[in-house]
């Protein structure tokens, strides 16, 4: 087996169709073809139906392309040590964060580990709806910060961070800031605004239809930077986990009865794929003081 047809299978894996798939490798068709026939006889089977607009992967083509994008990823992290090595360059560490976790928490940590490691630069990206650990497995992202635990796979190294309640956010003047404990039944009383993208919305919702509290959001928004300014501008309240408040003026404060907490895990790669550098971040992490 060549390197080459690592690329080729992968390339042809994702677009299923042969002329596309050479063009992404930068090779003509036939010469794709013809690879990943031989990748076929040396592997025993067919991998892909040849059927027009309508080929697919074999069960075969299926098993093997997540290991064909994991040897790619182990094949664009040597080149990156060796880089670096040879060079001098930086390592990029590409982290994803999901939506609903705050950056209050992690600015100070991730200044402490670029001091601990000078030669690592990190790239925080958004994490997209459609995404989750399989970006990790792929090498799109190098680790992902997540609020609560991924399902369970034995080629996914998950270390817990920390544990935060769901509060109440409101303005500093707003009449509810004023008590140390709010009592769930004068939520009811304002303006509600519904943070779309939180993972344990329906548990929220849950919780106050049990306590016959009906909370009509006028106001909903994907984007948690919208939600807080409303919030933190006093035309509205929201539920928010603990550390999230990013906005100046919002505050929070317990909800009675509400015990609801997720817990922030990071995630990355198990194994000798993972970067050092990040592997010592993450282990970093798991201990740090949060």
């Amino acid at each position: 087996m060549e390197l080459n047809q690592v690329e080729y299978f992968v390339n042809l894996a994702e677009t299923l169709n042969f002329t596309t798939a050479a063009r992404l490798s930068g090779v003509s068709q036939p010469s794709l073809t013809r690879s990943i026939r031989r990748l076929e006889e040396e592997l025993g089977g067919p991998l892909i139906y040849r059927d027009g607009k309508n080929s697919r992967l074999t069960a075969l083509g299926q098993a093997i392309e997540l290991d064909f994008k994991q040897v790619q990823l182990s094949l664009r992290i040597v080149r990156q040590h060796s880089d670096s090595w040879a060079l001098g360059s930086q390592c990029v560490l590409d982290i994803a964060v999901a939506p609903s976790v705050s950056p209050n928490a992690f600015t100070s940590f991730f200044l402490r580990a670029m001091e601990e490691n000078p030669t690592v630069w990190i790239k925080i990206h958004a994490l997209q709806p459609n995404e989750d650990t399989a970006e990790i497995l792929s090498g799109k992202y190098h680790a992902c910060i997540l609020p609560r635990q991924p399902k369970p796979d034995v080629k996914l190294d998950v270390r817990p961070l920390f544990r935060e309640r769901f509060v109440l956010g409101c303005a500093a003047q707003h009449p509810l800031a004023s008590v140390d404990v709010v009592r769930a039944a004068d939520l009811a009383s304002f303006p509600y605004v519904d943070r779309l993208r939180c993972e344990f919305r329906d548990r929220i919702q849950e919780h106050f239809a049990r306590q016959e509290i009906v909370m009509r959001p006028r106001f909903r928004a994907e984007r948690e930077d919208w939600v807080q300014r409303v919030v933190a501008d006093g035309h509205a309240i929201c539920i928010l986990p603990e550390h999230s408040g990013a906005a100046p003026g919002l505050v929070t404060r317990p909800i009675e009865g509400l015990s609801l907490e997720r817990e922030l895990v990071i995630v990355t790669v198990s194994g000798s794929t993972t970067p050092i550098e990040m592997r010592k971040i993450a282990q970093s992490a798991s201990s740090y003081a949060w």
